[in-house]
């Protein structure tokens, strides 16, 4: 029988609110590829991988014989040797420590110095440079291009732990490469040693300059000295060191100040006891005064006749009475004289305080000019001070600049002993040439065949791998089952082979594998997706919806076979055609009534779903048992609102009572928007994909389209997958035809 052309589509969906319970023990997503897919990729293209492998081999073998015959390299090497950049001291035996970055950094300055465009200017100007085969065949009278040449070609490197800098010049002759190299160290240490030594000279010169500016400064600094020594008149302006020193005037300044101020607080006592005198001159007599009193003679006196006549008085009063002439005569006397003595006592206090005041305000005047005598003595004194601290501020500015001259003289005369040492002294310049560079016995590593001939291998390997992953990265196809997998989320329920890869399909319709070929591998992959579809966890699935997402993907074969798979297990099978725009499903069943009119031929599911009849008479026979047919009907003007009707609903809830299976092939997804209303009619969805035509992004917009609408897609057929190397069916042809090759022979017995 000959194979129907018609291909079989491939989609993708998910049902309403996701795939079912058994979905994850049928697919999982994944994301990164498994070391099993990249081997697989590998195997896939391993002759282009080894093609590429051995090519890189080869043309590294061969370009390292013409490289080797036609442009040999030597490498020459001279090592400099560099001194700490810092200034040494001549004069000390220990060796100043220098920080190892200081260093590096040093060398690294010299290095780029040496890379110079003067510095390589002048090598190319050398006379040993000039004569060589290498500067005729460089140069040519290009001497920017010589320069390009040694810049890339001539190398200094410095160690970053050794205190050397490496010279390398590298070029087709041994001896030339050498030759360079010695006039590059050369030429460099002789122009770093006589910068060095001029500098050092021009250091010289400049401080021998400076020394004599400084003694004509110290002469000046001792002549003004002197002139405030004739000014002053004074000699002894200098400070002695070591002890302390007061000049006579300062010692006279500060005993008239001193003096001064004893006077004042004796002027102060003085005028306080002043006061005081004056408040006892007009109060009571103090005692003092009473003490001046008692010794009075004229009061010792007075005294003596007052207690003579209180004698006498007491005696009378004791004979006479008081009241006699006599008592009272002596009374009389007695108070005269009392008269007396205190009239005498007032005397002497007054005269006594008086004294006393008059002597105190005597004394206080003489002190007050004492004061001012003392006072004119100090301003006097003051001056000189004065003129002293002048002479001695003014003196000890001159001896200060004086002693720092006189210091810088010493250091500058130091420094001037230092570089001439310096100056003479062979280690001066800091680069010196610790080895020449003798001539290179070999090439350089990259003109060694180890590392053109496996280099080549390397590279023409990674070259084969990089073209292996690109194609492999390019071709965008949902070809093997991890595709499914990793790009779609969707359940896997069933994988269709390529029909190429088994022979017992060979003149086989593959609309009919299940039915005419069923011991074929194909044949079992139909029946293993009707198994998962009653295991996939969904319940109720009676109506089921094959669509894909563009036409000639295979999911008409996809339906047919289901069907025929479902009727094989003794259920009762009803299959659609709704793919109203191209109609596929007569020619996969051709009709064969004999009794039928030309009208009722051509009744199908237009014919219902317009009125013209009922269901019944539009089903036909298939010629398969337990397996009934509705064809798409004649052709109608508006596919997409008789789908959409509720006479399609009605239909399908009508011989979803009778059947035990009612399987739907619709039109393709991206293409009408049909097969959107029938995904909503029927209870489930499944996809198919075509492994040769299909691509990610075709079967991400299919699963999506459905998904919009709320279609219940629970799964996907992948349809036409090639046995690649590395593939899916290789090894599983081998292991079927083994498995089933006694009981084919069976059979055929």
């Amino acid at each position: 029988m000959k194979r129907n052309p018609i291909p079989m589509d491939v989609g993708r969906g998910a049902g309403r609110g996701g795939p079912g319970p058994g979905s994850a023990r049928i697919g999982t997503a994944a994301r990164a590829l498994t070391p099993k897919e990249i081997f697989g990729m590998l195997r896939r293209h391993i002759w282009l991988v080894l093609f590429m492998t051995t090519l890189g081999g080869a043309v590294g073998g061969g370009g390292w014989v013409l490289v080797r015959r036609y442009a040999p390299l030597y490498k020459a090497e001279a090592i400099l040797k560099v001194l700490p950049p810092v200034d040494t001291d001549p004069m000390e035996i220990v060796a100043m420590q220098v920080q190892q970055d200081l260093q590096y950094g040093h060398r690294v300055s010299l290095s780029n110095l040496m890379k110079r465009q003067d510095s390589l200017q002048a090598l190319l100007r050398s006379d040993k440079v000039r004569q060589t085969h290498w500067f005729d065949q460089k140069v040519r009278g290009d001497v920017r291009r010589a320069v390009a040449y040694l810049d890339d070609n001539l190398n200094a490197f410095p160690h970053r732990e050794a205190e050397h800098i490496i010279v390398s010049m590298t070029c087709g002759s041994p001896k030339e490469a050498a030759l360079i190299v010695n006039e590059m160290a050369r030429l460099f240490v002789s122009q770093h040693g006589d910068t060095q030594r001029q500098d050092v000279n021009q250091k010289l010169i400049e401080l021998t300059g400076r020394r004599s500016i400084v003694e004509r400064e110290i002469a000046d600094g001792e002549r003004a000295m002197q002139r405030v020594r004739e000014e002053t008149g004074l000699t002894d302006l200098e400070r002695p060191a070591g002890r302390y020193f007061q000049h006579t005037i300062t010692l006279q300044l500060n005993d008239l100040e001193l003096q001064e101020h004893q006077l004042s607080l004796a002027i102060r006592q003085l005028r306080a006891d002043i006061e005081n005198l004056r408040t006892l001159a007009e109060g009571p007599i103090s005692d003092q005064v009473e003490y001046a009193i008692q010794r009075d003679p004229v009061m010792i006196s007075l005294a003596q006749q007052l207690a003579l006549l209180e004698g006498q008085l007491s005696g009378r009063r004791t004979k006479f009475g008081d009241s006699h002439r006599v008592v009272r005569q002596t009374q009389e006397l007695i108070d005269e004289i009392q008269q007396k003595r205190n009239q005498r006592r007032m005397e002497i206090a007054e005269q006594t305080r008086r004294a006393n005041l008059y002597n105190a305000r005597d004394t206080l005047r003489v002190l007050e000019q004492r004061q001012i005598e003392l006072q004119h003595l100090r301003d006097q004194a003051l001056e000189k001070q004065k003129a002293l601290d002048d002479a001695r501020a003014r003196y000890e500015q001159y001896t200060k600049a004086r002693d720092e001259r006189v210091e810088m003289l010493n250091q500058i005369k130091t420094q001037i002993e230092k570089l001439r040492i310096m100056l003479d002294d062979p280690a001066t310049p800091k680069v010196q040439v610790a080895g020449w560079a003798p001539e290179p016995l070999e090439m350089v590593l990259s003109r060694h065949v180890l590392l053109w001939g496996p280099g080549g291998t390397m590279l023409g390997l990674m070259l084969g791998l990089g073209l292996t992953f690109l194609i492999e990265m390019l071709n965008d196809l949902v070809r093997t089952p991890s595709d499914v997998r990793r790009f779609l989320r969707l359940p896997l329920l069933g994988v269709i082979p390529e029909a190429n890869e088994d022979r017992a399909v060979d003149d086989v319709d593959l609309c009919h594998v299940v039915r005419d070929a069923p011991y074929s591998l194909l044949g079992e992959c139909y029946r293993r997706c009707r198994t998962n579809l009653d295991l996939s966890g969904e319940t109720g699935l009676k109506t089921l919806l094959v669509g894909s997402g563009a036409p000639g993907d295979g999911k008409t074969s996809v339906a047919c076979n289901l069907a025929a798979a479902f009727a094989a297990k003794y259920e009762k099978v009803l299959l659609i055609d709704a793919n109203l725009r191209q109609p596929s499903l007569h020619l996969a069943f051709p009709r064969t009534g004999s009794t039928e009119t030309g009208e009722t031929r051509r009744q199908g599911l237009t014919s219902v779903l317009t009125g013209q009849c009922d269901y019944q008479a539009a089903i036909r026979p298939s010629g398969i048992a337990g397996l009934d047919l509705i064809y798409a009907g004649p052709p109608t003007a508006s596919p997409a609102e008789v789908l959409a009707s509720h006479r399609m609903k009605d239909l399908i809830e009508t011989v979803a009572r009778h059947y035990d299976r009612v399987i739907v092939d619709s039109p393709p997804v991206l293409l009408v928007s049909d097969v959107k209303v029938l995904a909503r009619v029927a209870d489930a969805t499944l996809l198919v994909f075509n492994a040769a035509t299909t691509t990610r992004g075709a079967a991400q917009r299919t699963l999506f389209e459905l998904q919009e609408v709320g279609a219940n897609v629970v799964g996907c057929v992948l349809f036409g997958a090639e046995a690649m190397k590395g593939g899916y069916f290789r090894q599983q042809f081998r292991a079927y035809r083994k498995y089933l090759k006694p009981q084919l022979a069976a059979n055929s017995a």
